[in-house]
């Protein structure tokens, strides 16, 4: 199994950070702008990815399967590229030294695939894109991204 995992700090209360990762409208902010779904637990959150065009890019479905105020939440990926299906994507949320830390992880790919590559680099902008939101309230969603590489 292959893991994804990225460290960063943000300089917003846990709890900010969190309603971040938990409400449609944090999702939004920083992600991709097209979200829809349940966010408690056991609930299904869509996620689409389009081009500045309007044209879909690709979709995923997480099912929430952990809920820890203000620590942490889990998903699993239940619909989307092959290579996410089954995967799980973790935020543990710690506060230090004034800022949140954020540990995040994309656990469980089957192996390392070239999209494995891109989703890591993609999961570290989509990151700051989080830091950014919580500390100036603009983060960078998809479809207004930082694009890395063709696939987007």
């Amino acid at each position: 199994m292959v893991d994804i995992v990225h460290r960063i700090g943000i300089k917003s209360p846990a709890a900010q950070v969190y309603k971040a990762l938990t409400s449609l409208e944090g999702l939004r902010s920083w992600w991709t702008e097209e979200v829809l779904g349940e966010t408690q637990i056991g609930g299904k959150i869509e996620f689409r990815f389009c081009a500045q065009t309007g044209e879909l890019i690709g979709s995923m479905v997480m099912e929430v399967q952990e809920l820890n105020d203000s620590k942490g939440v889990r998903w699993r990926c239940e619909a989307g590229p092959e290579e996410w299906v089954g995967t799980e994507i973790t935020f543990q949320l710690s506060e230090q030294d004034n800022q949140t830390i954020v540990l995040f992880g994309h656990r469980n790919w089957r192996e390392a695939v070239e999209a494995t590559y891109h989703c890591s680099m993609k999961w570290a902008t989509f990151l700051l894109s989080l830091r950014e939101y919580l500390e100036t309230g603009k983060g960078k969603p998809s479809p207004r991204d930082l694009k890395i590489d063709n696939w987007n």
